[in-house]
């Protein structure tokens, strides 16, 4: 299980990853911005708020990836503490975005479901 947890994570720091793409370096760019139904003028207008959001999306993202690898080199606390931390934390974002914005559901499960897998997946594998 816990190969699966560690699966599951790194699948939604690769996610995390592209969303600070799209949050911090293509923001007004047409695709992104079909992506999350804003005009240019709203995109221009939230610019500099994406882009910083981007960036807390790539440290999740990188925590996670250095739990993982921390994990694989045999650090098991440290990896631990930095997976459940991360994937932790894009849960309880994607819970927020759920219960803020109803509308969003979809968006919300994508970035929400994959870490919690994640998550119960590595906490299954790491206490049998």
């Amino acid at each position: 299980m816990t190969l699966v947890g560690l699966v599951f994570c790194g699948l939604a720091a690769l996610l995390h990853v592209h969303i600070w793409v799209m949050e911090s370096l293509t923001w007004t760019s047409p695709r992104t911005r079909a992506t999350f139904g804003t005009t240019r003028e709203q995109a221009d207008a939230t610019a500099e708020l994406a882009f910083n959001q981007g960036f807390y999306n790539l440290f999740l993202a990188v925590a996670t990836a250095g739990g993982i690898a921390a994990l694989a080199g045999g650090a098991t606390q440290v990896g631990a503490t930095l997976v459940f931390t991360g994937a932790g934390s894009m849960v309880a974002a994607g819970l927020v975005l759920l219960l803020s914005s109803p509308d969003k559901a979809r968006a919300a499960l994508v970035q929400l479901v994959p870490p919690l897998l994640g998550v119960a997946a590595l906490a299954v594998g790491l206490t049998a």
